[in-house]
C-alpha cells in the first residue's frame, strides 16, 4: 500500500495537525499530509512498515511516530542502523550470542529483538544487510522466531518491525542484493518520505522550528530576511532535513544578534557543500587561521554543552525504562572531561572524538550522531588518529 493508496482515507485536518504536532513531523504540503495519513491508519497495527527515501529525509522521525501512536508506545523502541554494524558482528547484535560461541564472546548477551520483545525495533538501512543475516529476518518476520549465534535452541520475540531504506530496494532485488521474498515481507506498508526539494512550502516551517528548539533565547536576537528566506527555500538541499538543521544550527551559533540575508546565507550553504571542512569548521576557510581556530574551539564548547544535556537527558530515560539507547550489557563510565589548554587544532579534534567514543561506549553510530558528522568520516577520523 503506498501513501496514495491509503491517502484514499485522509484523516481530518485538525486530527492530522494535532497529530503532527505530538510526533514533532513538521510540514503542510501534500506529500506530507500523506505521510501522516498512512502512519495514523497503519499505527494502530502490528503490519510491518517500509519506510524509504533520501538520507536525511527523516526516516527515524517516522518510524518513532508509528511506535508512539502504537498499542506498543509503552514499550521499548529501538533503533538499530544495519549499515554502521559490521558485518561479522550484525548477527550477534541483532540475535544475541551464547558465552563462548567466538572469539570475545565472554558472556550471554541478549541481541535487539530480545530486547525490543512486546516493543518495536526499527531497522535503518535495511539495504546494507548481508544475504545471510536477510534469511534469518525474514524468519522473525514470518515467525516470530530466530535463534542465538551458538545456540540451537530457537527463540521468540514479540516484535513490531520497521525497516527503513535510502536504497532502490527494487534495484537491489534485480540484482541479487537483496532478497525479494525479503522485500515482498517488508513492503506491506511502504511509506515513501519526499526529499525537501519536492515540498520547498515547508521549509519556511522547518526553518522557524529549528530556530525554536535549537536556539531557544539566542534565537531571538536573529532575523532572517525575505531575501535570505527565499535562498534557503531555492537551496536544492542534497542533505534534505538534516542539512537544513545543520545550517540553521550554525547560524544561531555565530551569527547571534545578527541580521542573516542572502549573502549570509550563500556563505553557510557554501559550507555544506564542502564535506571535508564544513563539518569541522562552522565558517568557511576563507579567513585569518587564529579566528577559524577560535570558531573551531567555540564550536566544539558548544557541542559538548548539548553532549552534558543529552547524557542528562539519557540517563533519566535510563531510569525510567525508556527505550535503549546503547547495546546491552554495556554502562555508562564517568565522563571525562577535555581540557583544550596548549593544544593544536588537530589535537582537539582528536580529543573530541576520543572523548564522545567514551561517552557512547564505543557505539559509532551514536558518537557519529552526536558530532553531527557522517559515520564514513568517524571511520575515517578514528583510522586518521589511530583510535
Amino acid at each position: 500500500m503506498s501513501n496514495s493508496d491509503a491517502g484514499m482515507m485522509s484523516a481530518s485536518s485538525g486530527d492530522r495537525q494535532s497529530f503532527q504536532r505530538r510526533h514533532g513531523i513538521i510540514g503542510r504540503s501534500t506529500e506530507i499530509r500523506e505521510v501522516v495519513d498512512t502512519i495514523m491508519q497503519v499505527a494502530p497495527t502490528d503490519i510491518t512498515v517500509l519506510v524509504t527515501g533520501e538520507s536525511g529525509t527523516g526516516k527515524e522521525v517516522i518510524a518513532k511516530a508509528i511506535h508512539g501512536a502504537s498499542k506498543r508506545a509503552s514499550k521499548k523502541f529501538i533503533p538499530v542502523n544495519c549499515g554502521a554494524i559490521p558485518e561479522g558482528i550484525l548477527e550477534s547484535e541483532l540475535f544475541g550470542h551464547e558465552k563462548g560461541s567466538f572469539t570475545g564472546a565472554i558472556e550471554t548477551r541478549k541481541g535487539y529483538f530480545e530486547l525490543a520483545d512486546e516493543g518495536t525495533i526499527f531497522l535503518d538501512e535495511i539495504g546494507d544487510t548481508p544475504i545471510s543475516t536477510q534469511v534469518k529476518l525474514l524468519r522473525v518476520l514470518e515467525s516470530g522466531e530466530f535463534m542465538r549465534v551458538g545456540s540451537p535452541e530457537p527463540r521468540r520475540s514479540d516484535v513490531r518491525v520497521i525497516a527503513a531504506s535510502n536504497k532502490n530496494l527494487d534495484e537491489e532485488v534485480r540484482t541479487r542484493r537483496f532478497r525479494q521474498d525479503l522485500f515482498f515481507r517488508l513492503r506491506s506498508v511502504n511509506i515513501r518520505i519526499p526529499p525537501l526539494r519536492n515540498r520547498r512550502g515547508d521549509i519556511s516551517l522547518l526553518v522557524e522550528e529549528f530556530m525554536r528548539t535549537l536556539g531557544g533565547d539566542a534565537s531571538r536576537d536573529i532575523l532572517i530576511t525575505d531575501d535570505g528566506m527565499a535562498a534557503l527555500i531555492r537551496h536544492e538541499w542534497p542533505g534534505n532535513v538534516r542539512e537544513l538543521k545543520n545550517v540553521i544550527e550554525s547560524m544561531i551559533i555565530l551569527e547571534r544578534g545578527n541580521v542573516i540575508d542572502e549573502e549570509v546565507i550563500a556563505k553557510y550553504l557554501q559550507i555544506m557543500e564542502e564535506p571535508e571542512y564544513g563539518r569541522s569548521l562552522p565558517m568557511h576557510l576563507g579567513i585569518a587561521p587564529e579566528q577559524a581556530e577560535r570558531e573551531l574551539l567555540f564550536r566544539m564548547l558548544y557541542e559538548i554543552r548539548n553532549d552534558v544535556r543529552e547524557l542528562r537527558e539519557l540517563i533519566s530515560e535510563r531510569s525510567s525504562h525508556s527505550p535503549l539507547s546503547l547495546p546491552a550489557g554495556q554502562e555508562r563510565e564517568e565522563r571525562p572531561t577535555i581540557e583544550f589548554e596548549d593544544m593544536t587544532l588537530r589535537g582537539m579534534e582528536e580529543q573530541l572524538i576520543a572523548h564522545t567514543l567514551r561517552r557512547f561506549q564505543g557505539n559509532r553510530r551514536l558518537a557519529a550522531e552526536s558530532l553531527n558528522i557522517s559515520e564514513r568520516t568517524l571511520y575515517r577520523k578514528i583510522k586518521d588518529y589511530g583510535l
